[in-house]
């Protein structure tokens, strides 16, 4: 590990378990997140308005992404959507949980940008990246999954799905397309490409 890196977690105190101790399903990066922010929420370590759920992905929900668990080497992953967690700290670095990234978990903002979401200026028009951004407190009030995305024509599971009940509001059994969109007039938090993501949580120390 890099002395940067190291230095940076180092004199930061995580806000959830170690990663195997984290509730988790792949590929559902959404209801990972949002047990994330609920188990956050529990502790009162840190205010859950310093976190961010992220959504990343286009207008053809085509988004390369870097170093993840399910690509070898050095190839991207193409998501149509992903979701991270941003902690906005106190101190001049910014943290992202991610449990499909093979990097430290969490990970400096800077270090998650530079090695999984890399520059848009590499990549064509069409796969280039934008993100939406709901605070914590927000995205666990209003998000709601029926899990039917996961199901093909028949029925049937295209991967195994959480172990809990489905996650709903009062107003809503699923509304995950509100959240994956990237059109600002509908669903909640905001729109941003992502090169302003990057300038607007990155080290300006």
């Amino acid at each position: 590990m890099d002395q940067p890196l190291a230095t940076a977690l180092d004199a930061y105190q995580p806000a959830v378990p170690a990663r195997p101790a984290c509730v988790y399903t792949s590929c559902y990066c959404e209801e990972n997140i949002w047990k994330l922010c609920e188990y956050i929420q529990s502790r009162n370590q840190y205010p859950l308005e310093e976190f961010y759920a992220v959504f990343i992905s286009n207008d053809r929900r085509m988004v390369p992404l870097w170093k993840q668990k399910s690509k070898c080497g050095n190839q991207p992953v193409i998501w149509d959507y992903h979701v991270i967690l941003l902690h906005v700290s106190s101190g001049n670095q910014s943290f992202i949980y991610d449990l499909d990234t093979v990097l430290p978990f969490p990970c400096p903002f800077d270090t998650y940008v530079e090695e999984a979401f890399k520059s848009d200026d590499i990549l064509e028009p069409g796969l280039r990246r934008k993100v939406r951004m709901v605070r914590a407190d927000l995205y666990m009030k209003t998000f709601a999954s029926d899990r039917s995305h996961m199901k093909d024509a028949g029925g049937n599971w295209l991967k195994p799905p959480p172990p809990y009940p489905c996650i709903e509001t009062a107003d809503f059994k699923m509304n995950l397309d509100h959240f994956i969109s990237m059109n600002p007039d509908v669903g909640w938090g905001s729109i941003l490409p992502l090169s302003e993501f990057v300038q607007g949580f990155g080290n300006h120390s």
